[in-house]
């Protein structure tokens, strides 16, 4: 499972010009499930990523977690994360999971952060969304499960 977090101070996701989810301070998260996942990446992903120390203490430092600061929390699907460009120009995503999966993956995933009282709000899956979002530094931090980065 690969993630792109970004720290941000607000952001939103909408689809046919409808607003689908809107956070205030806190992070978006891209989610990519790959055709190899198993439930241990999604609790491997999603504890890395809550945990993250990413967001300011009071002298400056990347000391605090979305968890210690209250934070929010927008959850986007994007297959296009196990897009491959090593070969051509054009990305395979035979590593991405199939839709089905990767939509049982990803809902379960949301499950898990809303199980932690986490406000947490989501794109819809499979579907062209647009972002809107103040990204705040900019932070942006990648999470694989299979820890290749």
């Amino acid at each position: 499972m690969r993630a792109v977090v970004q720290r941000v101070d607000k952001a939103e996701v909408s689809v046919d010009s409808k607003v689908s989810g809107s956070i205030n301070k806190g992070i978006i998260v891209y989610l990519g499930v790959h055709s190899d996942d198993t439930e241990k990446d999604i609790e491997y992903t999603v504890d890395k990523v809550l945990n993250l120390r990413i967001f300011e203490d009071a002298d400056g430092k990347m000391n605090k977690s979305l968890l210690d600061i209250n934070g929010e929390i927008l959850v986007i699907s994007q297959f296009t994360l196990y897009g491959d460009t090593r070969k051509g120009r054009r990305p395979s995503y035979n590593a991405a999971a199939s839709p089905d999966k990767g939509n049982d993956y990803y809902l379960k995933a949301v499950e898990m952060i809303r199980s932690m009282g986490i406000k947490t709000e989501t794109g819809v899956f499979g579907a062209k969304m647009k972002v809107d979002y103040i990204n705040n530094g900019p932070v942006t931090i990648l999470v694989d499960s299979f820890k290749i980065f």
